[in-house]
């Protein structure tokens, strides 16, 4: 009896337990610290960041791997009130190479929460 009567609260330790785990991810970030210009090769950059989002090639010299990782918070995820909740963005490395070697890289990101300062003021709303 007491086996059937703690099976929900089981059920909802197990789904709450769930809920609490993911997936590991890399940080782009911290990985752009890895790489060197002028030292880092293509090689290094794929150790580091794995297979690039999207490859250019500028000239038979040079060329341009784009890395583009977007995430989004947990609460996001929570129905009807999800979107009020959290945070979402992007994180983008974009690494030049000129003759198999990194001759530039740029790390940007964007988070949608960067913007809220603007709705902050309240001298927004007497703008005549």
């Amino acid at each position: 009896m007491i086996l059937v009567r703690s099976l929900p609260g089981f059920v909802l330790l197990l789904f709450l337990l769930a809920g609490c785990g993911s997936t590991p991810a890399s940080n782009l970030a911290s990985d752009a610290g890895l790489i060197k210009e002028g030292v880092s090769t293509k090689n290094d950059v794929l150790t580091y960041l794995g297979d690039p989002s999207a490859q250019q090639t500028l000239s038979s010299r040079s060329e341009r791997w784009v890395y583009y990782q977007e995430y989004r918070s947990n609460f996001r995820r929570v129905p009807w009130v999800g979107d009020s909740l959290g945070s979402e963005g992007y994180d983008r490395i974009v690494v030049s190479f000129t003759d198999d070697v990194v001759s530039d890289i740029v790390y940007s990101a964007y988070n949608s929460k960067d913007d809220d300062w603007a709705d902050d003021f309240s001298w927004q709303n007497n703008q005549q």
